[in-house]
């Protein structure tokens, strides 16, 4: 405490010569020469000095008070300079002033990372479609029913350029309840038969779209029965198409079309009665522009003129309509196309595609009830609904086989030179230049 008296009671003329305003010698002097700065003691402003080490000072560890000398002042080692270099001036030793050591309370928070979060955003993104669509896939896959095996197909013309599709639609009943037939008219007959059969062909000048009438005067060909294996030869028999059918189902039907038209035929699409109209109701209606009133009391259709959403049982009455058109098969093949079509556009739209709460049940509809070959993959399904989509969308042609009246047992002749036209032309997966009926 005694140097702290002393430090207030000696006079100025006291101080030691280095520490006097006026004589403190050519080292520390005013305007000296030497390369040496000024010393801290008698600058203005509190220089930064050494901590003073705990228990030294005036007051045993607490900073000593500057004392200010001829317009300078004096600071004791580790004064206040010390504090004020480490942020302690404003808070207490150890204290979350700013810039003090725990300054957690005034610390501006760290600017967030963007492009990280964008980067675990995206990935996560990527990882959850990739994961569904891998397990959407292998659901798909597993429900295909790939119950037609066209190996058992006899002496089958050779492939040509592009791809064609037989497709079906039966008029089979399975699975359907005695309620369910009878709201949709489709009676109780057993077994099945084809109620409509086209050809889809696709390849790079577009689809073509050729519905062959069920009532079409075709020869039996010599085939392999597709449950015994036993050889039936050629007997000459002309009958109508849908005949081969009832006769040995899908198998011979692919084996007639092909020889009756040398047309290679790469995959088999079949559809039924309740499944067809469970795919228009997944699916929420089809859009479609009715050309005529149309009242059908076998059908069941009942419909008038003019554009409008049609549901399941509606859409099945409209394409299998033939009375209410005069008894025509033709006309009746031409509503079919235009219906199957505009299902191919609905189905194949980004309301669907990307609306889980259609898409998975117009999936599980359609997939439930479609039969097609075995060597059939999703991919082929989806390039079928997307070409069946380009021929709506006036990218392709449909047209009727080309017809040429009728034959002496009253089925529907077909013109052959036209038809030979025609297979030729998409064989070599040309532009269709033919028109039918």
């Amino acid at each position: 405490m005694a140097h702290h008296r002393d430090l207030h009671t000696v006079g100025m003329n006291d101080w030691p010569e280095g520490f006097s305003g006026d004589n403190r010698g050519s080292r520390y002097g005013r305007g000296s020469s030497s390369a040496q700065p000024e010393s801290a003691r008698v600058m203005r402003q509190v220089r930064r000095g050494p901590a003073a080490p705990p228990g030294q000072g005036a007051y045993g560890g607490v900073p000593q008070q500057p004392s200010y000398v001829d317009g300078g002042y004096a600071e004791p080692p580790g004064g206040y300079d010390s504090g004020y270099n480490t942020g302690q001036v404003y808070g207490s030793p150890g204290g979350r002033g700013p810039g003090g050591p725990g300054g957690g309370g005034y610390d501006p928070r760290p600017a967030p990372n963007w492009r990280r979060r964008i980067k675990v955003t995206a990935i996560t993104v990527v990882t959850v479609l990739v994961v569904t669509s891998v397990a959407t896939y292998f659901w798909a896959d597993s429900k295909l029913n790939r119950d037609v095996d066209l190996s058992k197909v006899i002496d089958r013309p050779e492939a040509g350029e592009g791809t064609n599709y037989l497709i079906v639609g039966s008029d089979s009943r399975a699975g359907m309840s005695a309620e369910e037939k009878k709201k949709l008219h489709t009676g109780s007959a057993e077994g099945k038969r084809t109620d409509s059969m086209m050809i889809l062909h696709t390849g790079s000048n577009g689809p073509t779209l050729i519905s062959l009438p069920r009532d079409s005067n075709v020869t039996i060909p010599s085939y392999k029965g597709s449950e015994s294996g036993k050889l039936y030869p050629a007997a000459g028999r002309q009958t109508k198409l849908n005949a081969a059918y009832a006769e040995d189902g899908p198998e011979l039907l692919v084996r007639t079309v092909e020889a009756n038209t040398g047309l290679h035929i790469d995959h088999y699409v079949e559809i039924g009665f309740g499944g067809f109209a469970n795919i228009v109701d997944a699916v929420g209606g089809v859009e479609i522009d009715i050309p005529q009133d149309i009242k059908d009391t076998k059908s069941g259709a009942d419909l008038k003129k003019g554009k409008q959403t049609l549901d399941g049982e509606q859409a099945l009455a409209f394409v299998r309509t033939r009375y209410a058109l005069r008894g025509s098969d033709l006309d009746r093949t031409k509503n079919q196309q235009k219906f199957l079509s505009a299902l191919a556009n609905q189905v194949a739209t980004p309301s669907t595609i990307l609306n889980p709460f259609k898409l998975y049940p117009t999936m599980g509809a359609g997939l439930d009830s479609l039969v097609v070959d075995k060597d059939m993959g999703l991919f082929d399904l989806a390039s079928m609904f997307w070409a069946m989509k380009g021929v709506s969308g006036g990218e392709g042609k449909s047209m009727n086989m080309p017809i040429s009246g009728n034959a002496p047992n009253g089925n529907l002749q077909w013109d052959t030179a036209k038809v030979k036209t025609l297979v030729s032309q998409l064989k070599n997966d040309e532009t269709v230049t033919v028109s039918g009926n």
